[in-house]
């Protein structure tokens, strides 16, 4: 593609940013003022909640894997697909990690093969997609079945385990005093998707197919590449995630990644990803994670039911994605 092309999808996309309406203030005051909320209502009905053990063991670190969820699934979701595949990815690269270190004896090296697992199935997820011109939803619903399936096999529906206190070392320790290393990675990752997001090539396409597929196009791009492309990243990161929840713990089950899809969509939606695309970024999604958090924490600070609490978060939901869609962008809701 060349360099007049890749200025003009630029020029376009700031065209587009420019335009600002009340629906965009609101989607980026919204998850500030909803932290603060929960913030201050929890701060006042519970003493805990301040202390910096509840912060930064329950809330930073519970927060570390759902951020890598999150952002797995905003790029898909940023050129208007989805990926639902993300919590069976988790789960099947968890369970492949524990096997790799246990029974294959691989120590170190079964990390990157684990994380390629989860690359490989976002690779799938992108293929049947794009050449097969499968919706997303469907590709990534079967997908997950598929490899929660595996997951079942090859634990036969149990938890498995391993024992080696250096590799726990990578999720459970504290490099860097004061930040645990999960916390670490989390940011460091988070960091490395925001640069992606805003400073590529590829990023700059996540946004355009989001807004107007037709105009990429007519640029040139490879279309299909760069629609799969989000989904292979998509993978990377659950592998990650994966990876990092199991060292954690020191073992998988089918499980273990048990709750993880409908907070990491929320997350999205909420900070400032819209379900019809080309709107937030990965820059915003830890404001989502952050009010997802908060929001669990403090609810089991209070010792609210499991399930009102499951309640709570659907409406949260709906909530978000009611205040984030771009009407202009539908012609008829279905």
């Amino acid at each position: 593609m060349s360099a007049d092309n890749q200025q003009a999808i630029r020029q376009w996309l700031d065209r587009q940013r420019e335009q600002r309406t009340m629906q965009d203030w609101i989607t980026d005051v919204g998850p500030f003022a909803m932290l603060f909320i929960l913030s201050g209502l929890f701060a006042a009905t519970t003493t805990q909640f301040l202390t910096y053990g509840n912060l930064v063991d329950n809330v930073a670190k519970n927060s570390a894997v759902l951020l890598l969820v999150a952002l797995a699934g905003t790029f898909p979701i940023l050129q208007q697909s989805i990926d639902l595949s993300v919590e069976s990815t988790v789960t099947l690269t968890g369970v492949l990690t524990v096997v790799l270190i246990s029974q294959f004896q691989l120590g170190l090296l079964a990390i990157p093969l684990a994380v390629g697992a989860g690359m490989l199935a976002g690779l799938v997820n992108g293929l049947v997609f794009t050449k097969l011109k499968v919706p997303s939803f469907l590709v990534t619903l079967g997908t997950l079945s598929i490899l929660m399936g595996f997951a079942l096999i090859i634990t036969g529906g149990s938890t498995i385990t391993f024992r080696d206190q250096a590799l726990r070392g990578i999720a459970t320790g504290t490099w860097i005093p004061g930040i645990p290393n999960l916390v670490m990675w989390g940011l460091l990752i988070y960091g490395g998707t925001v640069f992606l997001a805003w400073r590529t090539k590829f990023g700059r396409y996540c946004f355009a197919l989001g807004e107007n597929e037709r105009v990429v196009e007519l640029s040139g791009a490879k279309v299909d590449r760069y629609k799969i492309y989000p989904f292979v990243l998509s993978g990377l990161l659950c592998g990650t995630a994966g990876v990092l929840l199991t060292l954690r713990i020191s073992s998988a089950s089918p499980n273990i990644a048990g709750g993880l899809m409908l907070p990491s969509i929320a997350a999205v939606v909420m900070g400032g990803t819209a379900l019809t695309g080309g709107v937030g970024g990965p820059h915003r999604t830890i404001l989502g994670v952050l009010v997802i958090a908060v929001l669990q924490n403090g609810m089991n600070l209070l010792s609210i039911n499991p399930f009102v609490q499951e309640i709570i978060l659907g409406v949260v939901v709906v909530s978000a994605v009611a205040l984030s869609i771009d009407r202009e962008k539908i012609d008829v809701v279905k």
